[in-house]
């Protein structure tokens, strides 16, 4: 399965031209299986219809469809998990709330949150923020592949890196011992989320390939 995980922005998706539903089918089109709905500033209604046309899309291509913060959208339209920030909702009330078989994930900055999490009931961890990008504004907290690497040095746990990757740098993420790699605006923002996505998936095989050899 491929380890690129979708990170949607309805906003960048529509400056390219696209709706979110066309970024997120051609996306799994193309292969990738990780799908986080992310909409800040949506409605709860709007956000739910979303969530329901996501969940068609994704269950179509066997691909997971976790929901951004909102415990109650994803308990609505039944979908496979949630990710949590670490002002959002508290994993272990999360886990009392969607039950033992939903994915949860959990964003980390840094290690001392890394450490405050060690006994958590998470199955990946979002590490973030790796490179500068245009989603997030404070650089100060920015971690590099230096931080990255001692974050996944010292959990067990799958990491996803996030934070202005594209495919430029997407390859060097492999080398830190991350799972995988999210992206927003490399794949949402792109004149052809299919054909951006088919190439960043070609990029991180070939460093996988590169990492084994």
């Amino acid at each position: 399965m491929s380890q690129l995980y979708l990170v949607t922005d309805s906003a960048i998706a529509q400056q390219a031209g696209h709706t979110l539903a066309y970024v997120v089918e051609e996306a799994c089109r193309a292969g990738v299986r990780w799908v986080q709905l992310r909409e800040k500033e949506l409605s709860t209604r709007a956000f739910l219809d979303l969530g329901l046309d996501l969940k068609r899309i994704t269950q179509a291509y066997g691909a997971q469809l976790i929901i951004n913060d909102r415990v109650d959208i994803a308990m609505a339209i039944d979908a496979d998990g949630v990710h949590v920030g670490q002002d959002d909702m508290p994993c272990a009330l999360v886990r009392s709330l969607i039950g033992p078989d939903k994915i949860i994930g959990l964003s980390i900055n840094n290690l001392t949150e890394l450490e405050a999490a060690r006994d958590a009931d998470v199955d990946y961890l979002g590490i973030a923020t790796i490179f500068p990008t245009g989603t997030k504004q404070d650089t100060s907290s920015l971690l590099g592949l230096a931080g990255l690497r001692a974050i996944c040095q010292q959990t067990s746990l799958p990491t996803f890196a996030i934070g202005g990757i594209n495919a430029t740098n997407i390859q060097s993420i492999r080398q830190t011992g991350a799972l995988g790699t999210a992206v927003v605006s490399a794949i949402c923002g792109q004149p052809s989320p299919y054909e951006a996505s088919r190439e960043l998936i070609r990029l991180m095989d070939d460093a996988q390939v590169g990492s084994v050899s």
